[in-house]
């Protein structure tokens, strides 16, 4: 009896951890639709992550908001545009190219060929700014004879 009793005693402390029992919908369905959904939006409190990935209060909420709508019977896009509408279009991982959203999409376009054109130019300006040396005759000698006896030790 008192081995039983030193087991159970052990095994006690484990139990305790156990973890917070996960948010799930009354349909398997719909909780795979929201967590899809949820993929594509970002936790505003986390900024990396997605709101179904993140833990935060804030996500938690959105989550169940997204549960209610889609209870409601709306679709996925009914729903980003209510999140969208609250929150922002940064609320969306992917956001969508409008005249709000033109330059964040082209700007490391923009950026890159800046950076480019620049360095076009510094070379240029580097090219003209550096005279070319050039070698005496005995420079010129020396080199080729150094050259010549490297090619004769191989």
């Amino acid at each position: 009896m008192k081995p039983f009793l030193l087991a159970l005693m052990l095994l006690l402390p484990a139990y305790s951890y156990a973890g917070e029992a996960k948010d799930l919908a009354e349909n398997p369905v719909m909780e795979r639709r929201m967590i899809q959904l949820a993929e594509e939006v970002r936790c505003l409190v986390c900024q990396s992550e997605t709101v179904a990935s993140s833990r935060s209060d804030w996500s938690n909420d959105v989550r169940q908001i997204m549960r209610e709508k889609m209870q409601a019977g709306a679709t996925d896009q009914e729903i980003k545009d209510i999140l969208v509408e609250r929150f922002g279009k940064s609320v969306l991982f992917d956001p969508p190219v409008d005249a709000e959203t033109v330059p964040l999409w082209f700007a490391p376009f923009v950026m890159l060929l800046l950076g480019i054109a620049a360095l076009f130019f510094q070379l240029r300006k580097r090219r003209e700014t550096v005279p070319e040396t050039q070698l005496s005759e005995d420079a010129q000698q020396r080199a080729a004879a150094l050259l010549n006896d490297k090619e004769e030790t191989r």
